[in-house]
């Protein structure tokens, strides 16, 4: 757990793109992402999370971030949405000291499984690795809430709406990254020329 006396860390927004850099996890051409939206940059946490000493350092400023604001004991539990959110959610919690679960789609509606359960009332904290339209932050509040859960907050590395996204908590980000999203009638020329890429997972089953 982050110690009580232990200050914010100083990881820079810079700092952060600099981990998906050099993981090549900062991705340029035309992609399709989780929210049906179309983007010349993809953010490909999994490239980041696969090397532990950057999940750790990332999950560690982001738990202290959370712990600055929130007090040393802020949360209860940790849930993520499957599948981008669970190795984030999972440091997290380590960090924080409490257990991690993570929801998933049941027919294309985020569920509990795995004999998962949330203590009635248990203050949790939702974590996501890349938000963007915070649509399946959103949904994944509603599963928790559904699931007699409390959520206080909301946290992920790289927030791409730079502070737009209202999720009904506070939203705690390592990284404000506002890149271009367009809907598909909206494309630019460059990224119509482009094939779409589609890296999400929102369409597993």
């Amino acid at each position: 757990m982050i110690p009580d006396n232990e200050a914010e860390p100083t990881m820079t927004r810079e700092e952060v793109l600099q981990h998906y850099r050099e993981s090549g996890a900062l991705l340029e051409g035309h992609f399709l992402l989780t929210s049906g939206l179309h983007s010349p940059v993809y953010m490909q946490s999994a490239r980041v999370l696969m090397h532990p000493e950057r999940a750790e350092a990332l999950c560690k400023a982001l738990a202290a971030k959370i712990c600055a604001a929130m007090g040393p004991k802020p949360v209860d539990l940790v849930c993520s949405p499957a599948m981008g959110g669970v190795v984030v959610g999972y440091e997290l919690a380590r960090q924080l000291g409490v257990p991690s679960i993570f929801t998933e789609r049941v027919e294309g509606v985020f569920a509990l499984r795995r004999g998962f359960e949330i203590p009635q009332g248990a203050r949790v904290l939702m974590a996501e690795d890349v938000v963007t339209t915070g649509k399946s932050s959103r949904e994944c509040i509603e599963c928790i809430e559904a699931n007699g859960g409390k959520v206080v907050a909301a946290s992920c590395i790289v927030d791409r709406s730079d502070g737009e996204v209202q999720l009904g908590v506070p939203l705690f980000t390592l990284c404000g990254f506002k890149v271009p999203s367009y809907r598909e009638d909206e494309l630019p020329p460059e990224l119509r020329k482009l094939p779409a890429v589609k890296p999400g997972s929102r369409g597993l089953k």
